[in-house]
């Protein structure tokens, strides 16, 4: 009867629509029934005789089917990929969180690249490079892009999926026929590809390379005999007598760059080129970079360039096409297809992938620039209530000097008379070596000289520089731009830490939901300080700096070791804790214009020699700053109408001429014109 009856009231309105909230109930029934996971596990906590291992064992084949098995003899977990839901959910309450279930997108259709093992990190998808032209990888941290460039290189054999019984070469081109990656694969099998790799810096890099000098280094790697004009054009020629290890940051990455473009190869990869460097340095290693695939494409001698990197304006100028990759950090990747540069960084900004209907991210990240300085929110009566704050606060111009008796050599910088007030971020920026950092330490105090203590005044008291906010009577909190040496000797763990030194921020719900929640501390509480890594360090000196209780805050290149999306993160909860919810002030130095244009309401600019006079110029707006910056560099930057973040245009471009013509070489308005 039931039957009859609903075959009736069907028959009775058969044009009538199904309500939406029916429809979305049934999709989501529906990619239920479809969606997969997997099981990610941690090797150092799955060891015998450690929790997890007991806990497997005790719970292993309770569902009657091998979802769990433990192998004594190679002292090994492993979980099926198609566990049932109770083996899911007893791996889900594995102590010591050493299992991680992942959800796999129910319409991921892109094959397996390479997994490196039962419950272990896989890879879908593999870029694909072009002769004659620069290829872009833009992704987070931990989605496979250096698995990709592993692979690209030849150290790395793709399994496909199947690492039990991994395929043969043959098997592997036959899988990609048809695809670009197909006559790769076969020029690489035949030799007739050489490749020449920029690794990403790390503690190893600069290790392998201790007591060696740049210029035997140099001679031995030049082999396109371009030595002299490249280290002119990445500033080394000066470094020449220098070891390797006696070098800075920047320095050190300027030489690799150098030493990975001299090599006579056929395919260049270079992973996070950038870093460490300042924009004009940036802007040079894009040159350098572009001039390998800038000649003619000969059919004996094609030319592959493959770059890695965070920086989105110099990703934008260094590239021809870009692949994204999203996924999981640590679980999994998926490389998205070949796109324009627009669109493609649009649509990774944006969290969805339009070509494949992939939703990976929730919410999109814009960059809008505020034009609103504090003085003029308070006047408009939009500000924070100043009579427990900083004020307005005013300091004179003066003047200091660093002796090196070493180098018997000084550094001058000149600082202008300026002000700042509460619930504003005072963006620093300028080249390496023109005295940010020095002006960042002045103002936290540390060249304050220590007067010793009278018979009258027993107290230790400090002769202040007139910058100096101890001077001022002005709490502050500093995260330093050599933070790591100090956490890698902690030998405790995040949690500990934050008890120790954040009591009362740990305890706040507003700081776990404003700082921790989007910097992802909470699931590093667990994890031994000392054995994070350089983007975990990074956000947890962050989160350090901003839970201490200050008046103002001193951040130093927040974006080290950052990936793109963790840079927009980082400059959102800087904004949204210090300025609208503390209502304090903060100064930040940084030479991501993306991230500056997203952080800064006003900017000092820094001018002169690098490591001999500099002056650090009066704060001013960003538009102004920005504009006083680019024409020194002699480069100018548009606006992108959908996602607002800066894009640089090409040289001598239209573009490029008509802004250079009327004097804005920053355009702060969206440009509703742009195209690729």
């Amino acid at each position: 009867r039931s039957y009859q009856a609903v075959s009736t009231f069907e028959g009775s309105f058969p044009n009538r629509p199904i309500p939406p909230e029916m429809v979305v109930r049934n999709q989501k029934k529906q990619d239920q029934l479809t969606e997969k996971r997997m099981v990610i596990l941690d090797p150092a906590k799955c060891k015998p005789n450690m929790p997890a291992w007991t806990y497997f064992k005790k719970h292993q084949m309770q569902c009657g089917k091998e979802c769990i098995t433990v192998n004594s003899a190679t002292k090994t977990i492993k979980i099926w990929e198609n566990a049932c839901a109770a083996c899911l959910n007893r791996a889900k309450r594995c102590p010591g969180d050493a299992a991680k279930i992942v959800k796999l997108p129910s319409n991921l259709t892109t094959d397996i690249t390479h997994q490196y093992g039962p419950n272990a990190f896989k890879l879908h998808g593999l870029p694909m490079p072009r002769a004659g032209q620069v290829l872009g990888m833009l992704g987070c941290n931990g989605t496979g892009k250096s698995t990709a460039l592993n692979i690209l290189a030849g150290s790395l054999k793709p399994n496909l999926g199947c690492f039990d019984n991994p395929p043969t070469w043959s098997d592997i081109t036959k899988h990609y026929r048809g695809s670009d990656l197909q006559n790769y694969f076969t020029l690489l099998l035949e030799d007739k590809l050489k490749v020449s790799v920029k690794p990403q810096l790390d503690q190893n890099y600069v290790k392998a390379l201790t007591g060696r000098k740049v210029g035997d280094l140099v001679a031995e790697s030049d082999e396109r005999g371009c030595g002299e004009p490249l280290l002119r054009d990445m500033d080394l020629l000066h470094l020449l007598d220098r070891e390797v290890q006696v070098l800075s940051g920047g320095e050190v990455q300027r030489l690799a760059i150098a030493l990975a473009v001299m090599a006579d190869a056929n395919v260049y990869m270079f992973d996070e080129a950038t870093s460490f460097l300042d924009v004009r340095q940036r802007l040079k290693a894009t040159e350098v970079i572009r001039s390998l695939v800038s000649g003619d494409i000969v059919a004996n001698d094609p030319k592959y360039v493959i770059v890695v990197e965070h920086d989105l304006a110099v990703l934008d100028f260094m590239s021809d096409f870009i692949h994204c990759l999203y996924g999981e950090p640590g679980c999994y990747g998926v490389v998205t297809k070949r796109a324009g540069l627009r669109n493609g960084i649009n649509n990774f900004l944006n969290g969805y992938i339009p070509a494949e209907n992939m939703r990976f991210r929730a919410e999109a990240l814009h960059f809008k620039v505020c034009q609103t300085s504090a003085a003029e929110v308070k006047e408009l009566g939009l500000g924070v209530d100043s009579d427990a704050k900083v004020g307005w606060r005013e300091y004179p111009a003066m003047t200091k000097t660093l002796v090196s008796e070493e180098q018997a050599s000084s550094f001058t910088l000149h600082v202008e008379g300026g002000s700042f007030s509460d619930a504003e971020v005072i963006g620093l920026m300028g080249e390496n070596g023109t005295g940010k950092t020095t002006y960042l330490q002045m103002l936290a105090g540390l060249h304050d000289t220590p007067i010793a203590p009278t018979e009258e005044n027993g107290d230790r008291s400090y002769d202040c520089v007139p910058v100096s906010l101890s001077g001022m009577g002005i709490t502050i909190s500093y995260k330093r731009q050599d933070y790591a040496p100090k956490y890698r000797r902690y030998t405790k763990t995040v949690r500990e830490l934050f008890e120790r030194n954040l009591q009362a921020a740990f305890q706040d719900s507003l700081f776990k939901l404003f700082v921790m929640r989007p910097l992802r501390i909470e699931e590093m509480m667990d994890l031994t300080v000392s054995t994070l890594s350089g983007g975990e360090l990074q956000r947890l000196a962050i989160t350090v700096c901003l839970g201490t209780p200050a008046m103002v805050y001193l951040i130093d290149e927040p974006s080290a070791g950052l990936d793109c999306e963790q840079r927009v993160i980082v400059a959102k909860v800087i904004k949204r804790w210090v300025v609208s919810h503390l209502g304090r002030t903060c100064f930040v130095i940084e030479h991501d214009c993306l991230m500056m244009s997203a952080l800064a309401d006003r900017m000092i600019l820094f001018t002169g020699t690098p490591g001999v006079e500099t002056t650090a110029q009066s704060p001013s707006s960003v538009s102004d700053g920005f504009n006083s910056f680019l024409r020194i560099l002699d480069v100018t930057f548009r606006r992108d109408p959908c996602t607002y973040r800066p894009r640089i245009n090409k040289p001598h471009s239209i573009k490029d001429r008509e802004q250079k013509a009327a004097g804005m070489y920053y355009l702060m308005d969206a440009d509703d014109e742009d195209d690729e």
